[in-house]
């Protein structure tokens, strides 16, 4: 979940010869793109994406060779500079660089540290459970895990919600490679398409909030849309679920002490850090580092009133002779903000660095320049962003979005939605296309895969131009 470009293309639209008069001016940045260092820096950032996309085959994390590369390039830039007598100018831009993966940065540790603490407090064991017991139906759990990844994304963001959705689905189906299947790929649409709606289910959507290109009510007005993309490919795939009822486990999960507190907490933080922007015009950031906060002074009760509590409900599990509650709570530990703030997702927030600077390091050559020349030049910006929603099915739609935005075209209200819109969603018509679809591959290994959810692309496709049509038509005042 975080960011990188379609700068694939670049490799077709940069023109032969390589050769640039090296100047003495000390004008901002100098057009590099049909330069020796330009054609070895955008080499670089293939040959590193590449490999970002061959994880799976390689057992690397994706952050290893985008934080090389990203090094490599600014290093080949700054010396381009200095040989030039303009050391400033790089210097400058890297910092400009380094502040906006420093905003989202901040901003998706304390995200990430509050799900962890909601995982940790049993939150999301304990939907599954409730979900498990209930003896729902094989289309009925089809279509509440869709809903539920539909509806809690836009809250705790498209990944993790699709994780615990799958985990529902493999607990209940156990070994239907059919149904794990067909249900994986209705929630990672669903999921993805929650996400699109809301600046916190994606990390695409969170850039685009924080670039002040969309104000956060103005999200909502994708919520139709969004439904559409989910509805269309899920109506037509829930007639191939088989109309039975799965044997069920019994299993019992207990909210950990402080679970619901945490929870309001984290809407509390969600919600000053939309105040924060909205009203004040600061950084989200701000809201979300103070509602970290919250969360430090939060576990400091948990902690100073653990024994209390615990000498409380020992005196009662002995009163009542329950031998299983005593010893689940002689192994209760004290709760620590510090402990889930590094169980974050360091992989994707080191990824997400250096995409960033990757991605800065072309855009300062003069790349995304020429990008943006030739498709929102010379293609309409409709065709555009509907053109560049199918490519994140490929590269990622976080690389896309970043791209985009750093391109800053001149796009209607109307656009940015739809762009945003696509990137969110256009993801979705792979499984490599999103981080959802990603984690669930190896979550569900063998039950879901890249083929099994490639035969359903077609049908995915239909609910990808449903939505867009559906946008187009709803919101044409926009555009």
């Amino acid at each position: 979940m975080i960011s990188k470009p379609l700068l694939f293309f670049a490799l077709l639209l940069v023109s032969s010869t390589s050769a640039m008069a090296a100047t003495g001016t000390s004008s901002l940045s100098l057009d590099l793109t049909s330069s020796t260092i330009g054609f070895v820096c955008l080499t670089i950032f293939v040959l590193a994406y590449v490999l970002v996309m061959l994880e799976e085959k390689l057992h690397m994390r994706k952050s290893k060779p985008v934080l090389v590369a990203a090094g490599l390039i600014w290093i080949l830039i700054g010396s381009f500079y200095v040989s030039n007598g303009m050391p400033d100018v790089t210097a400058n831009a890297f910092r400009h660089n380094l502040l906006e993966f420093a905003e989202l940065m901040l901003f998706l540790l304390v995200a990430m540290t509050y799900i962890n603490a909601l995982e940790e407090r049993n939150v999301f064991d304990a939907l599954r459970v409730w979900m498990v017991q209930k003896g729902f139906s094989y289309p009925a759990l089809f279509w509440i895990t869709g809903w539920l990844a539909f509806f809690i994304s836009p809250i705790a963001d498209n990944l993790t919600t699709a994780l615990l959705m799958c985990a529902v689905v493999m607990k209940v189906a156990q070994g239907d490679k059919t149904f794990i299947n067909l249900s994986c790929i209705n929630i990672v649409v669903a999921a993805n398409a929650g996400g699109a709606f809301s600046p916190f289910g994606d990390i695409t959507t969170l850039m685009v909030w924080q670039a002040g290109k969309i104000e956060f009510v103005g999200f909502f007005a994708l919520f139709i849309p969004a439904v559409v993309n989910y509805l269309v490919p899920a109506t037509i795939m829930s007639f191939f679920i088989e109309r039975k009822r799965p044997n069920t486990a019994r299993e019992e999960v207990e909210l950990k002490r402080g679970a619901i507190r945490i929870l309001c907490l984290f809407l509390l933080t969600v919600t000053t850090a939309v105040l924060c922007h909205s009203l004040l015009h600061l950084p989200p950031v701000l809201g979300m580092m103070m509602g970290l906060g919250y969360l430090q002074f939060f576990g400091y009760f948990l902690r100073m009133t653990l024994p209390g509590s615990l000498s409380r409900k020992i005196a009662v599990a002995e009163q009542n002779g329950d031998e299983r509650r005593l010893k689940s709570l002689g192994s209760v530990v004290p709760f620590d903000v510090f402990a889930r703030i590094s169980r974050a997702e360091w992989d994707t927030l080191l990824f997400f660095y250096g995409i960033v600077v990757c991605v800065g390091g072309l855009g300062f050559l003069g790349y995304l320049s020429l990008m943006s020349e030739v498709l929102y030049g010379g293609w309409s910006a409709t065709s555009a962003n509907i053109f560049l929603g199918v490519i994140s099915a490929v590269i990622d739609n976080i690389p896309v979005m970043f791209a985009v935005l750093a391109m800053s075209p001149e796009l209607s209200h109307g656009q940015w939605l739809l762009i945003t819109l696509t990137a969110g969603v256009g993801g979705s018509l792979l499984s490599i296309g999103s981080a959802a679809g990603v984690a669930l591959m190896g979550q569900a290994r063998g039950y879901y895969t890249f083929f099994g959810h490639l035969k359903w692309a077609p049908v995915i496709a239909l609910g990808y131009a449903a939505s867009i049509a559906v946008h187009l038509w709803l919101n044409a005042e926009m555009f």
